[in-house]
């Protein structure tokens, strides 16, 4: 009984295991040995670092606020408006990249995850097709 509910719960993981879109040819392979592979392959996967953003807000207002204060004094207006002008458009800015580079973030983890469980299942016998 307790082998039929460790099948189903490495069933449902290896659904959601499938997501990694890791495509392997499993002819001659054992299924049970196939779904506790790729469970095992998938574990391993998650311990892939992400990497911090850097920067944001805070320092794309400064950026603005200094170029916007150097564009102001070099077109002769107020420095002031100018770094007002400039760290509004480098708040905007700076939330435009930040989420920019936590989207590109995001997808070199997961490409990093998947590269993870591709190594894993070869190591182990299997023949990887993507």
């Amino acid at each position: 009984m307790k082998k039929a509910f460790l099948l189903v719960g490495l069933l449902v993981l290896h659904t959601s295991a499938s997501a990694s879109n890791v495509i392997i040819d499993k002819s001659g392979v054992d299924e049970k040995d196939y779904i506790f592979d790729m469970h095992e392959c998938t574990e391993l996967s998650q311990q892939a670092q992400k990497k911090q953003t850097e920067g944001g807000l805070v320092s794309g207002a400064a950026k603005g606020a200094a170029l916007g204060a150097a564009a102001g004094a070099i077109s002769g207006g107020s420095g002031t408006d100018g770094a007002k002008t400039g760290a509004a458009i480098g708040v905007v800015g700076g939330a435009l990249g930040r989420n920019r580079s936590k989207r590109q973030n995001e997808a070199s983890h997961e490409a990093e995850k998947q590269t993870v469980v591709k190594n894993c299942m070869i190591n182990r016998g299997y023949t990887v097709l993507n």
